[in-house]
């Protein structure tokens, strides 16, 4: 066997060929030292280039045979001297002549924009220092980066709130560009005073959030929360309401003080002998509970555009749930722990309102050591009539029983998150959403059992997400016993399972058969999860759907009312509690 570097890695030259050598290789009609016209490996001639050997360094046969037809023989290649190419020197264009400058608006926006970060603030961390850069490029690159930079304003801190105000105020111009409000990370914490001595700032006020939303008419979507709850009053709210013509999305996520609870009543009010609608489209009230009854009946009748609608822990009642106008078109819904409407009042408006017909998000969850919203009855009617475009369903503490699981198991074919905490399920209850039931083995004498008709074909799940909390039957010695097949390779594309604090502790000690199973314990505020390790999976999975507009964890409560990034205080409700 011939010695040498492995085939592998290089090209073999053919043992039969017989060996020459170098002093043979002169032409006797070739002067001493001059150069060879011939195709011969004697090392004179100008068109011939010596082999490289070496490890790295292996020659293609589709490179090598067409060119001189020997080189399997004698491993050199031959290939005709080629002249250099000259360098061209680089341009130099005038300010506003280079070809970045003369693309479109249109697609200098997008380019622009992709520079800008939507991932939420972290301290006192600059961010978007790209787009600050850009700013002195040139004039062109300079007028693109300021649509991109004040489209979207987030506003950590009451300071770079004051120095946005200010700055606003100096060129208006400016406030007309931007197109969402993002107070939903707002915080005086790390700032070294308390919310007293916020207050005494006076930098966020409500006089200076109304003078804010006068100077940026052009408002799309407005992000707030419980931190400001005492800075909207109600000419803050009757400016949002009837003073924004473009607002599409505004959410006041667990504002819930006694002050607000009484501007939103009166900023409401005149609503009462108004036929004005209203042009907001998705609107959030999350943990809003100290809202009257009235509010919902007044406010929900003006939004006939509506397609997002967040009251989850609110006092919404059946007859303002009704009232919604027909002409929405319902996307997302939270109605979860309101416990002033009943099971057959939401399946009502489920079954029969024209507003419900193309859900994509439904939460109807409920706290069952206070109430319980849907019993056997209200299921049974529920579960039949709820649209394929659904992608999530939470019916946490609903009565659902074993005889239930066959209504559940249609909707296991294009649900993406099914969440069925404090349920009367079993493990062969869930292990049905995943594998077909055995068939029924006839006897001898009997006929023999027919195959099903084609729309029969068990159909695997789209389940990514199943919250299975507080079910007795869902331990961690039932997962990981032997009739349960929900951690088997099998229930792809199931991976993520959420649990009670009991079952996640005991999980949380059992490392080794975790890493043997290709699954990881993971936690987050109150919640936790049994999730499927992505690398023992085969591969990064991520989360993010068009529906969840920006959120790429599995199993949210709170409903987003704007793309982006979730953090601050929406992350906390959304997934954390």
């Amino acid at each position: 066997m011939r010695s040498g570097i492995a085939q592998s890695f290089l090209e073999s030259i053919n043992t039969s060929v017989p060996s020459i050598h170098h002093n043979d290789d002169k032409d006797v009609n070739t002067p001493e030292g001059g150069t060879c016209t011939c195709c011969c490996r004697c090392g004179r001639s100008d068109s011939w280039r010596a082999p490289v050997v070496g490890r790295g360094h292996r020659r293609a046969r589709s490179y090598t045979a067409p060119r001189t037809g020997i080189s399997e023989l004698t491993g050199i290649d031959w290939e005709p001297s080629k002249p250099a190419m000259a360098v061209e020197p680089p341009k130099i264009f005038a300010p506003g002549e280079s070809p970045l400058e003369g693309l479109p608006v249109e697609v200098l926006d997008e380019i622009i924009g992709q520079l800008a970060l939507d991932s939420p603030p972290s301290g006192y961390t600059p961010r978007n220092v790209d787009l600050i850069n850009c700013l002195l490029t040139s004039r062109t690159i300079h007028v693109a980066t300021i649509n991109t930079l004040y489209s979207h304003i987030t506003f950590p801190h009451s300071s770079i709130f004051s120095k946005f105000l200010t700055h606003v105020c100096k060129y208006p111009g400016l406030g007309t560009i931007v197109k969402r409000l993002d107070l939903s990370h707002f915080t005086s914490i790390g700032l070294g005073r308390s919310r007293q001595g916020h207050s005494e700032v006076q930098n966020m006020t409500s006089k200076t959030l109304l003078k804010c939303l006068e100077l940026t008419p052009a408002l799309q979507e407005v992000l707030l929360q419980e931190n400001l709850d005492d800075d909207i009053d109600e000419f803050v709210l009757s400016k949002l309401f009837y003073g924004l013509p473009k607002l599409r999305a505004v959410d006041f996520c667990a504002s819930s003080s006694k002050p607000f609870a009484e501007s939103f009543t009166s900023a409401v009010t005149g609503l009462v002998d108004s036929p004005m609608n209203l042009s907001i489209r998705r609107l959030g009230l999350h943990e809003c509970f100290t809202l009257p009854n009235s509010v919902f009946e007044t406010l929900l009748p003006r939004l006939s555009h509506l397609t997002h609608l967040d009251v989850a822990h609110t006092r919404i009642t059946d007859r303002a749930l009704a009232s919604i106008p027909e002409s929405a078109s319902l996307s997302h819904l939270n109605l979860g722990r309101c416990t002033q409407i009943s099971g057959r009042g939401v399946v009502d408006f489920l079954i029969n309102h024209p507003a419900a017909k193309q859900l994509v998000f439904l939460n109807l969850s409920c706290d069952i050591a206070r109430y319980r919203l849907l019993w056997e009855p209200d299921i049974e009617r529920l579960l039949p009539v709820l649209p394929t475009t659904l992608k999530s369903l939470n019916l946490n503490g609903a009565k659902i029983r074993q005889w239930h699981t066959a209504l559940l198991l249609p909707l296991t074919k294009h649900l993406e998150e099914l969440s069925l905490a404090s349920t009367d399920l079993s493990v062969q209850d869930i292990n049905s959403f995943f594998h077909p039931s055995p068939p029924a083995l006839s006897l001898p004498c009997e006929e023999p059992v027919v195959t099903p008709e084609p729309s029969q074909v068990w159909t695997p799940p789209t389940l990514h997400y199943l919250d299975l909390s507080s079910i007795p039957a869902i331990t961690q010695s039932s997962l990981f016993h032997t009739s349960c097949n929900l951690l088997s390779p099998s229930t792809s594309p199931l991976e993520v399972i959420e649990l009670g604090d009991k079952a996640i502790s005991s999980l949380r000690e059992c490392r080794n058969t975790n890493k043997r199973l290709g699954w990881v314990v993971k936690e987050l505020g109150r919640r936790g999860w049994y999730v499927r390790d992505s690398n023992a999976a085969g591969g990064n999975v991520h989360g993010r759907r068009s529906w969840k507009m920006g959120a790429m964890w599995w199993g949210m409560r709170k409903c987003p009312v704007a793309w982006g990034e979730v953090g601050g205080l929406y992350g906390h409700y959304m997934f954390k509690k």
